[in-house]
């Protein structure tokens, strides 16, 4: 098959200005598309996103649960690894909430001025 001309054959550097100008603008083409299309990804409309502390305190709970059966399943001789199981199964004891420590935190209405800008600084 013939190569035309201003085509950059797969494995071959451009060697014309023409060339070049060529695979530059290709190259800007895809990688615009990609971001574009990473985006739209990221941020589609109409789609209504997931709580994030949700999920994630649901893969901590699933990662305790995980730990809590390997940790049941090893079978202990040894004084030190009783000791060990039961400092595991105090770690992974789950821990009670404060009642509204945080939510009766005073809120600050304004954030404080910035200093001024110094003279000397035009």
């Amino acid at each position: 098959m013939p190569i035309k001309p201003g085509w950059v054959v797969s494995g071959s550097r451009p060697n014309s200005p023409a060339e070049i100008a060529q695979v530059s603008i290709m190259f800007v083409v895809v990688r615009s598309v990609f971001w574009l299309t990473l985006a739209y990804l990221v941020i589609k409309p109409g789609v209504d996103m997931p709580d994030g502390g949700a999920i994630a305190a649901q893969a901590v709970a699933a990662g305790k649960q995980v730990v809590a059966e390997q940790v049941n399943a090893i079978e202990c001789n040894s004084f030190e690894c009783i000791g060990g199981k039961a400092v595991a199964a105090a770690v992974l004891q789950p821990t009670p909430a404060s009642a509204g420590a945080t939510a009766d935190a005073p809120v600050s209405s304004t954030a404080p001025y910035p200093r001024p800008r110094p003279n000397r600084a035009g």
